[in-house]
């Protein structure tokens, strides 16, 4: 691939970059070899998105074309997913910052000639787990025909690693007392109701679940009534725990002359940043920090009054940290509002 033409060849070998056309089947991530010596390279391992907006197309003859629209870029590009938010009826799409974002809008328009209205931009918060507590659940619904039958007991809570992300489930059945076609939908049934935590409804970062007992029957209980089970006891167990707020942390990078590093050091202690060093490079400074992205909004038009717009950044994720105590509950209380 050149600038303004392409250059068909006949095969390419290890380490070649080319462009192919043509190939409907194969994502971001695959790996494509000779059929007679197949290989696998490792997966590629993407952060997960920090930031969203919310979407809608103008024109509501436009709704189905930008759902393909989105489902297309979110093949090309893991760090970009598409969330239905069910409370707010809205689609939010989201992304690793701002720019990101801004990128995704402007190929809706401009390859797939879409109008889209788009709102606030909000940080992609995440609630924790602080301790573990042992629940049970029975669930049992009776109606003219087949019933709903499935009971539960579990430990569940904080992750011992903090390391794991998502859902930890360990399954300690012994004896056959639940069925084990029946474990995948009660793992199923605690990954889905993770999405929406005890203090504010943001999605659970980690959290362990063992589970330890339980019970059927033969004739009313089901694969949807353990997944259901599951649900109710994570609900019912999550009021039970304590829980925290994180928000993510985004690792910065700033060039700078000399002359505006004062500034735009005070500016980062404003932001609740946390500055981790200083280089030079040539007669400009370079300034590393890790800052909230809560605090980063607008920030392009910031830096560049700051420093004249002779300052450059860039920022990237790094990982989540506990929400202080003011801002916790600050957050917690908007979201009450808005629900």
């Amino acid at each position: 691939m050149h600038s303004n033409k392409q250059t068909q060849i006949d095969e390419i070998e290890a380490c070649d970059i080319c462009a192919v056309v043509g190939l409907k089947d194969v994502i971001t991530g695959d790996t494509l070899c000779y059929d007679k010596k197949p290989i696998v390279l490792d997966k590629m391992q993407f952060p997960e998105p920090v930031i969203s907006i919310a979407v809608e197309a103008q024109y509501q003859a436009d709704l189905e074309k930008l759902t393909n629209a989105l489902d297309r870029l979110a093949l090309e590009d893991p760090t970009f997913t598409i969330r239905y938010d069910e409370n707010s009826g809205q689609t939010l799409i989201s992304g690793m910052g701002e720019l990101h974002l801004e990128i995704i809008i402007d190929r809706l328009v401009r390859e797939f000639g879409l109008k889209i209205n788009q709102g606030k931009q909000q940080v992609n918060y995440k609630e924790e787990l602080l301790d573990s507590v042992v629940h049970s659940v029975v669930f049992k619904k009776q109606t003219g025909g087949k019933g709903r039958f499935a009971e539960i007991a579990v430990n569940i809570g904080k992750c011992d690693n903090d390391e794991v992300t998502g859902l930890e489930f360990i399954n300690s059945i012994k004896g056959g007392v639940i069925p084990k076609e029946f474990i995948p939908y009660i793992e199923k049934g605690f990954r889905e109701a993770m999405q929406n935590g005890p203090i504010a409804g943001y999605p659970v970062h980690s959290m362990r679940v063992e589970l330890v007992d339980g019970s059927f029957h033969s004739v009313d209980s089901d694969e949807m009534s353990f997944q259901i089970a599951a649900g109710i006891c994570f609900k019912e167990a999550s009021q039970k725990l304590s829980a925290g707020l994180l928000e993510p942390i985004m690792k910065l990078e700033i060039i700078t002359p000399e002359d505006y590093l004062g500034d735009i050091s005070a500016d980062l202690n404003r932001r609740r940043a946390v500055i981790e060093g200083m280089d030079s490079k040539g007669q400009h400074r370079v300034l590393r920090a890790k800052v909230p992205l809560a605090e980063q909004f607008g920030y392009v038009t910031a830096l560049r009054t700051l420093s004249s717009g002779r300052a450059l950044f860039s920022m990237e994720f790094s990982h989540y940290e506990a929400v202080p105590n003011e801002i916790r509950e600050e957050l917690i209380n908007n979201r009450k509002f808005i629900f």
